[in-house]
């Protein structure tokens, strides 16, 4: 019996935004689905626009997995995640940890498949950059949301992400930025 996908599935109950009030909750299997199909756009639009030449397909499965340490670990807050350069590196210990975990709970044959996903390699430098770009455009998108529904304990978090956005130096986020980001603050209706 291999407990990896079981675990995985674990991935609806581990919330984000833990020390900020929501006015909707977001768990973090929902947050990567939204990861990957960023980080997909991503991939083509740096593929079509800015001569890249990178594999969608594989940025959008790297986007899949790219939380699952955190159905052991759970999900530790920002603030205190890069409070100090100390507490980054024993939280990136202990993810390596919970990955290695997760990793032998799959069949021998199957694990060099996953620890290709869930570990960064150095030729998905270029992928990895990607999905990172597409987890912060997903954080943007929820400050959004919340400041649409009311909610200001996300005005901080919005600038501040934006600004992290900006030193990316990423054309194919600023793409999405700019012409896929204005429809968020749409209603239904207007988005018809």
């Amino acid at each position: 019996m291999h407990h990896f996908f079981a675990y995985l599935s674990r991935m609806k109950f581990i919330q984000r935004w833990g020390l900020m009030r929501n006015t909707r909750s977001e768990n973090i299997q929902e947050h990567s689905l939204e990861v990957a199909m960023i980080a997909h756009a991503l991939a083509i639009i740096k593929n079509r626009f800015f001569r890249g030449q990178v594999d969608p397909e594989r940025v959008m499965a790297l986007a899949v997995f790219h939380e699952v340490s955190e159905v052991i670990t759970g999900d530790l807050a920002t603030p205190i995640k890069y409070f100090n350069p100390e507490i980054e590196n024993a939280y990136h210990k202990i993810e390596k940890v919970a990955k290695k975990k997760l990793i032998n709970m799959l069949p021998q044959d199957l694990q060099d498949d996953y620890e290709n996903l869930l570990f960064v390699q150095q030729e998905d430098w270029q992928n990895w950059r990607l999905v990172k770009a597409a987890d912060k455009i997903s954080a943007y998108l929820k400050c959004v949301e919340e400041l649409k529904g009311g909610n200001q304990e996300f005005s901080k978090a919005l600038k501040t992400i934006k600004v992290e956005l900006d030193r990316l130096d990423l054309p194919e986020a600023a793409y999405f930025m700019k012409h896929f980001l204005p429809s968020y603050s749409l209603t239904l209706d207007e988005l018809n």
